[in-house]
């Protein structure tokens, strides 16, 4: 059992309120400070920014003050992004705001620490901390542990002068969300009222060797998918590999274009129009190495864009942590790990034993290269400029096996907070069977489970998920 842990409330720092006129939204500008280290408050400070997100009117009787304090005065629903290492859109842009608003809650945007705008990490300012392993000591703090505690801080602070119905807050968690939302039900259940999920029922009892071995065989079969759609890039995506591996370029932002980079946008292969977004990418570089030998900045710049460990670093430094729940666990690079012993059996991934051999122009070697899923592998942090230096760091992190618990698995069984979940079969990220273990460990959990949507339904579908969800909260099953 996790050991109870008192959080002070976060300090407001600033407070500002403007009016967005799409969708006639309230938005208010929130900055608090809290604790690097919830645990050990002389570590230092961080910021965390959210937004507050209300409906505007202009009513034709003005409000008094006590009626306008009432007409803001709503529940909070939480919305916690996925990952790790995103922060949150504009609220006018946001998939949620409008049934969030609509079925009367106050929705709020909250950065995460090390995303957004709440002290986001960056190569440069982890340089100033010292060494490697200072840099992987800061970075300890910033999984879902930390996270769900400055979340408790927030609402401790804005709910303090709220009346008890309203001192509890609703989450919804998209994703990595739903790890974290999974870590906030193991570890202050009190401050919830419910929870909502949205491809994010996280496998709470699995390690992330068995998660990876997992998630290949879901990354296989969009291969085969992919190349049932497009046969024709199996050819072109062998001739680009081989001209990188040939010239080894420079992306227009300065890394290294290489066969691991360039397979690594199968990241985009369990999304809804990921494997068209993935042909179109391979089709602008093959034309231009057929019409110019090089590939023009455009095309350079495009596919830089595909997998963002440059602009959100702790999605490839803190992504294999995300599966170590507790002391004597080390990520170790699982997924490479795994993916190098698949490769003996599967053709389609030799390129992580050998480049070089994956690409032997022979004859018996012409099958389909097979792009990484959500994978992050050693070599990534030789070909992305924000990561180069974080290589060491990342190794420390990659060894480290004294991580605390991220889930109580005895809270969960016994849990009283309603849980609503969407789950989805065809899942590329979170493998389908481990979500079911999941939902039955959690007690009180409600899924609602389809095989006709993506990871990315609460963005391509939202109407569709976001009504089934309140299905499972609002009818009742005899």
């Amino acid at each position: 059992m996790m050991a109870a842990q008192v959080i002070r409330p976060a300090r407001l720092l600033s407070r500002t309120a403007h009016i967005v006129p799409a969708g006639q939204l309230r938005v208010t500008e929130l900055t608090f400070e809290v604790p690097l280290n919830h645990s050990n408050l002389s570590a230092g400070n961080l910021k965390i920014f959210g937004r507050q997100v209300t409906k505007h009117d202009t009513p034709i009787v003005p409000r008094t003050d006590s009626e306008l304090e009432e007409y803001h005065r709503k529940p909070y629903l939480v919305y916690l992004e996925g990952g790790p290492g995103f922060g949150n859109k504009e609220p006018q842009d946001h998939q949620l705001t409008k049934t969030a608003l609509d079925r009367g809650y106050t929705l709020l945007l909250l950065d995460y620490r090390g995303t957004g705008l709440s002290t986001p990490i960056n190569q440069p300012h982890l340089a100033t901390l010292g060494g490697p392993q200072q840099q992987a000591d800061y970075l300890k703090h910033f999984r879902a542990d930390s996270i769900v505690r400055d979340a408790e801080a927030v609402r401790l602070c804005l709910t303090a002068d709220c009346p008890e119905t309203h001192k509890k807050w609703s989450i919804f968690g998209q994703s990595y969300g739903g790890f974290v939302a999974l870590t906030y039900l193991s570890q202050f259940p009190q401050g919830l009222r419910e929870v909502f999920l949205t491809g994010g029922l996280a496998p709470v009892k699995r390690t992330a060797k068995e998660v990876y071995a997992a998630l290949y065989k879901k990354v296989i079969q969009r291969n085969e998918a992919y190349y049932r759609k497009f046969p024709e890039d199996v050819e072109r995506v062998r001739k680009v590999a081989q001209y990188l591996n040939e010239k080894s370029p420079l992306l227009p932002g300065g890394g290294e274009f290489t066969v691991e980079r360039l397979l690594g946008i199968g990241l985009c292969l369990g999304m809804n129009g990921g494997l068209d977004l993935i042909h179109s990418t391979i089709l602008k570089l093959a034309m231009d190495i057929e019409q110019f030998g090089f590939i023009t900045r455009a095309a350079g710049a495009a596919f830089e864009g595909l997998v963002p460990f440059d602009t959100n670093p702790i999605y490839a430094v803190l992504h294999e942590p995300i599966y170590t729940n507790g002391p004597g666990l080390a990520s170790d690079w699982a997924a490479h790990r795994v993916g190098k012993t698949l490769s003996e059996s599967e053709p389609g991934f030799s390129w992580l034993s050998s480049v070089p051999q994956a690409l032997d122009s022979s004859s018996a070697n012409q099958q389909p290269l097979y792009f990484s899923g959500e994978m992050v592998y050693p070599a990534h942090f030789d070909c992305y400029p924000e990561l180069k230096d974080m290589k060491e760091t990342a190794e420390l992190l990659a060894k480290y096996d004294d991580w605390p618990r991220l889930y109580d698995l005895d809270q969960l069984a016994r849990n009283e907070v309603p849980v609503y979940a969407a789950s989805y079969v065809e899942d590329m990220y979170v493998d389908a069977d481990f979500a079911r273990e999941t939902a039955k460990a959690v007690k009180g959990t409600k899924v609602f489970e389809t095989n006709v949507m993506y990871h990315g339904a609460l963005r391509a579908k939202t109407e569709e998920v976001l009504g089934q969800l309140f299905k499972l909260r609002d009818d009742t099953l005899d």
